[in-house]
């Protein structure tokens, strides 16, 4: 009868703050821990958003606020994408079913929605550095809070990890890294440190050594009794042995490994590691995805995830959606790589999410993971290009800004024929601004030898692939996340024209110049301002670097009204380009060039068409900007 009462409370209801976490008893924070779980997956099934690794998390998050006081201790999430919870019991559950949406919370931390949110994240490896300063500051304050980091083994393939540990522990400030290692990033990890991480959690090297020992000792005399001693002190025998050295010599006072889902255990090794005066590294073990079968099965799906069914877990997705731009990418340079057995491909940790999981399959041993580690990813690849091999990297938008030096030093300075292929370029919604891809046209366009192209639909990217693959340069696409336009793709591949874009409709009045995702809707316009007596002309750029600058002098000169179109940022984008080039060949005074992008701003994540609509980039603004520079207004 107590259990049923107990099961009848909703303890979540009550919890409207880290306090009301401090007070609960250890069976009523597990209780709540299954309530929370269960709570994710009724929200997430119809928002969407990063299920399974806050599943995984959920106990060591109660622990964490029940040791720590936030928001005068520090907690900093790497990534963020395991923030959820911490959302939920710092006064944001009643907010919580707005997660990811327009106006609502956002899916990462972020430092203007709640203090407890000591520092907003949103890509990898960030939290120890960020931790290190937050120490550095304390101390010169001669302030007293801690500070506590909280890294994914993930995100601990990233070198910038590894930089903050060795400060870190040279330093010797006070403060926790959290290592949660569920063996996942977003896909299986990969790298030394996985497999380090993996000895550490298994123990192997402890039972290798141990192994050896008795060998050893059962060849002399005394060797039994000895061995009876060594298996009383397995305790202490582990943690002489064990490799934890690779922490302990950068500094730092290794805790671990700990189930991730004991909250007496977290709680207490949280403890003990509070009291340490100096840098601890406390190695939690926990289960991506725990609680829900089909994010336990399928973590890398359950990873982000859009909404989907509770009871089977099935993705709620249009069937008649076309094809994403990111299947196209991954069958096309599959079939290109089988042509041709120069071409590698190299991920950042992503070959789900890129589409070369599908070329990982036909081609394992041209194909390379290289973890959380993007400036690495485009540096391997310039070196195999010098070496002869047609490295292909995809990564997405937003993570290459992670690697601009090795673009400039290593690929184009040396004029290294790499080509760069860039997911999820432009607006992407929910995961908000630390993820939209709008810098890449300006990023790259200001670096010399870099040809950059963007498709107008799936099956130009196709030929823009082959055109990448038969190159020899630098050399980069961009295309956006999700469905295409559903065009047919089964026309032959064939290499575009370097530098030359394509007229797709004659006018009188203006004409549209647009850029890859905002060609169509430049199509939709000139239909729209025909309404309306307006004749507009749309040229497909295709290419950013070099612009095809013969017809765009012509047409200035024939239109006198020109508009650029770009889902990129306008400081120093597409639009820029045309402006220097009609500001060279002195045309500026006899033609008017409205250039419409993304304003000099961090744009907030919500519903695709609603940012374009508050940009004043979707067809209705569109329309309306371009009919008022032909009328003069």
């Amino acid at each position: 009868m107590e259990n049923q009462k107990i099961v009848q409370k909703n303890i979540l209801e009550t919890i409207n703050s880290p306090a009301d976490v401090k007070a609960l008893s250890m069976e009523e924070l597990k209780q709540l821990a299954e309530e929370i779980r269960q709570f994710l997956i009724s929200v997430i099934s119809k928002t969407g958003g990063h299920l399974a690794p806050n599943l995984g998390v959920v106990e060591l998050t109660l622990a964490l606020h029940r040791v720590f006081s936030t928001p005068e201790d520090k907690l900093i999430f790497d990534v963020g994408h395991q923030s959820y919870i911490h959302k939920i019991i710092t006064g944001r559950r009643e907010q919580f079913p707005t997660l990811r949406q327009y106006g609502g919370l956002s899916g990462f931390p972020k430092r203007t929605e709640s203090a407890h949110d000591a520092f907003g994240t949103g890509h990898s490896s960030t939290s120890i550095s960020a931790a290190v300063g937050m120490a550095v500051a304390r101390d010169i304050q001669q302030q007293d809070y801690n500070v506590v980091a909280v890294i994914g083994d993930g995100s601990m393939t990233g070198g910038m990890a590894f930089e903050a540990l060795n400060h870190a522990g040279m330093l010797h400030k006070k403060m926790i890294v959290v290592l949660n290692d569920n063996e996942m990033s977003i896909s299986k990890n990969v790298g030394a440190m996985s497999e380090y991480l993996y000895q550490l959690r298994t123990g192997e090297i402890y039972t290798k050594i141990k192994h050896d020992l008795e060998g050893w000792l059962k060849n002399v005399e005394f060797g039994s009794d000895v061995i009876k001693v060594l298996r009383r002190l397995k305790g202490s025998v582990k943690y002489l042995m064990v490799p934890t050295s690779i922490f302990e010599e950068l500094g730092f006072t290794y805790l671990g490994p700990i189930d991730g889902h004991d909250l007496q255990s977290l709680t207490e090794v949280l403890q003990a590691a509070k009291k340490i005066d100096g840098p601890v590294l406390v190695h939690v073990l926990t289960k991506k995805g725990k609680g829900y079968k089909p994010a336990e099965e399928s973590p890398n799906k359950f990873h982000g995830t859009g909404p989907f069914e509770i009871a089977t877990g099935k993705k709620i997705a249009n069937p008649n959606a076309p094809v994403t731009y990111t299947e196209v990418f991954g069958k096309t340079i599959t079939e290109l790589a089988d042509a041709d057995p120069k071409i590698i491909g190299i991920t950042a940790a992503m070959p789900d999410g890129t589409g070369l999981s599908t070329f990982a399959k036909a081609h394992p041993t041209r194909f390379f993971d290289v973890g959380i580690a993007e400036q690495h990813a485009v540096t391997s690849a310039a070196g195999a290009a010098a070496a002869g091999l047609k490295p292909v990297a995809a990564i997405y938008s937003t993570f290459l800004q992670r690697a601009y030096d090795s673009v400039l030093h290593d690929m184009c300075i040396q004029k290294l024929h790499v080509t760069l292929c860039l997911d999820r370029a432009g607006i992407v919604g929910d995961d908000g601004f630390t993820h939209h891809g709008v810098f890449d046209y300006a990023y790259l366009r200001s670096i010399p030898e870099m040809t950059i192209m963007a498709p107008k639909d799936e099956n130009e990217l196709r030929h823009m692939l082959k055109t990448a693959v038969d190159f020899h340069g630098p050399i980069s696409v961009r295309y956006p996340r999700g469905s295409g336009v559903g065009v047919d793709i089964t026309e032959p591949m064939h290499t575009l024209p370097i530098g030359k874009a394509e007229v797709l409709r004659e006018g009188q009045d203006v004409s549209i110049w647009a850029i890859g995702s905002m060609v169509q809707s430049a199509l939709q316009a000139a239909e729209k301002l025909a309404e309306q007596g307006i004749s507009a002309g749309v040229v497909n750029m295709r290419f950013v670097k070099p612009l095809d600058k013969e017809l765009l002098l012509a047409q200035a000169a024939q239109y006198g009204k020109i508009v650029t179109l770009e889902e990129g940022v306008l400081e120093g984008g597409v639009g820029s380009a045309v402006l220097e080039t009609l500001n060279e060949a002195m045309l500026l005074q006899k033609c008017q060039v409205l250039t419409l992008g993304i304003p000099d701003e961090f744009v907030l994540h919500g519903d695709k068409k609603l940012l374009l609509r508050d940009l004043h980039l979707d067809v209705d603004a569109i329309v309306a900007q371009t009919a008022a520079l032909v009328k003069g207004e």
